[in-house]
């Protein structure tokens, strides 16, 4: 799934804290993914499809060093990343174990991909903020991924911090972390969210000039119209 530069533009001047208002408002309450936190103090908002990767728990015949050379491989998944992709990481939420570390960080650097998204934790962690790319997850561990976690596949559902990611699907994420925004709804979102980021920005300048909050936030009806008013409606 590709999404057009407008669309990819017009989401990173939303922040996830309006989306998850948005998608509350459409029905959607569990899209925040709990346990993926900025990385990099200064890490800005990253916007992409999901290209998913899914561990389950260790099993001792299969997570083995020798699986890293398996055609189903971590590595391999990596070669099938798209330009522009956000790799998002169900990993169960395990903590000490290593989904990724410097090198393969280092790779998706290198094929463009716009960032990763993890319920779990990654290793080499001085060499991965060394890449430069963008990472969300639930901190670092020295232990590779095989000490906890075996790797099964990519590009199919996964749970990621207790939330259902489909391929595809749209994934923002900054400093509050990265939310998911069903690829069916992805249009629709993005024009509420701009409408919501505008009439949020009004109410903090009529705080800003003294203004109560009761009948402002949310707005009452003769509230809504001076709203409507500036917008030039």
């Amino acid at each position: 799934m590709t999404y057009s530069q407008d669309i990819i533009d017009g989401f990173k001047s939303i922040t996830t804290a309006t989306l998850t208002t948005v998608l509350l408002k459409k029905g959607l309450r569990n899209v925040w993914i709990r346990g993926a936190f900025p990385l990099q103090a200064a890490s800005g908002r990253v916007v992409g499809p999901a290209f998913t990767l899914r561990f389950v728990p260790a099993r001792e015949d299969l997570a083995t060093p020798e699986s890293w050379a398996s055609p189903i491989s971590t590595r391999a998944a990596i070669e099938a990343m798209p330009e522009g992709c956000i790799a998002v990481i169900g990993a169960n939420g395990t903590t000490d174990a290593g989904v990724f570390g410097d090198i393969l960080c280092a790779r998706m650097r290198y094929r463009k991909v716009a960032a990763l998204v993890t319920d779990g934790v990654v290793r080499d962690l001085e060499g991965v903020l060394a890449t430069e790319l963008d990472v969300w997850a639930a901190g670092a561990a020295a232990p590779p991924s095989v000490a906890g976690l075996t790797f099964v596949g990519w590009q199919e559902p996964v749970g990621c911090g207790g939330v259902a990611i489909f391929p595809g699907d749209l994934i923002v994420a900054d400093k509050d972390g990265a939310v998911v925004i069903p690829q069916a709804i992805v249009e629709p979102v993005l024009a509420a969210s701009i409408e919501q980021e505008a009439f949020e920005a009004w109410i903090v300048e009529e705080v800003r000039a003294g203004a109560a909050l009761p009948g402002l936030y949310p707005a009452n009806e003769e509230n809504r119209k001076r709203y409507e008013k500036s917008r030039g409606r």
